[in-house]
């Protein structure tokens, strides 16, 4: 016997026909779809269809919906690629504790490699707004919740040094992520100043164009932060 070709619903085709027009940039990023009623007229299908597919459409970060506006393509960014997964990597985080330690040697390669290549290309301003990022967190040490945005910050402008886009929202994303892990960290006795003076150290490797002491100082902060997370979870 043959395989049976399973029946296809009405907004699986509607989603279909939209990507395509999406694809061939009939309907660009930033530009609304026509409305539900045109939609409706256009493909010969009723409001439900057109809703569900509009619905799914958001849900795979293609449009987004604002109440009483129409449908409306997404510009694409690596930060709105990476935000659309970070739900389902916080709850597989929940779900499966092992994965915590997974995350954390993504981390660990990520951020020794990115230290690394903002070492080597580092221009005089990079080093100027690290240099001013770290002023930044020590001036944010009094409120928990800003010290730990301008910690997440600080990796990130390292990141972004690279001038590849998808590193500085991957390193962003696997911050945030641990970031219930991380919150008890940073109210250890001491680790405030201890995590501004390693921050120092990676921005005075970077400033030398020196990659392996970056990635070096880069892994010890990490390793170090790993350490307190696997005591903070026992």
């Amino acid at each position: 016997m043959g395989e049976i070709i399973p029946r296809r619903k009405l907004y699986q085709e509607v989603v279909d026909r939209l990507m395509e027009r999406i694809r061939t940039g009939e309907i660009a990023p930033g530009s609304q779809l026509p409305s539900e009623r045109e939609l409706m007229e256009i493909y010969g299908v009723g409001r439900p269809a057109v809703r569900e597919a509009l619905q799914t459409l958001e849900r795979s970060g293609i449009v987004e919906i604002a109440h009483g506006e129409r449908a409306r393509v997404v510009i694409p960014t690596a930060d709105r690629l990476i935000a659309q997964i970070a739900g389902g990597a916080m709850h597989l985080l929940r779900t499966q504790p092992d994965m915590l330690e997974h995350l954390k040697h993504a981390r660990l390669f990520l951020e020794t490699g990115t230290a690394r290549m903002a070492a080597e290309c580092a221009t005089d301003e990079d080093i100027a707004r690290l240099r001013q990022s770290i002023e930044q967190h020590r001036a944010s040490m009094v409120n928990l919740d800003e010290f730990i945005e301008r910690d997440m910050a600080f990796h990130r402008e390292i990141a972004k040094i690279s001038g590849n886009p998808i590193f500085p929202s991957i390193v962003e994303s696997l911050f945030r992520w641990a970031g219930e892990y991380y919150r008890p960290m940073v109210r250890a006795p001491g680790a405030e100043a201890l995590t501004l003076s390693e921050h120092q150290r990676i921005v005075d490797a970077i400033a030398k164009h020196d990659g392996d002491a970056a990635a070096e100082a880069m892994r010890a902060h990490l390793t170090r932060a790993n350490e307190l997370y696997r005591t903070l979870g026992q």
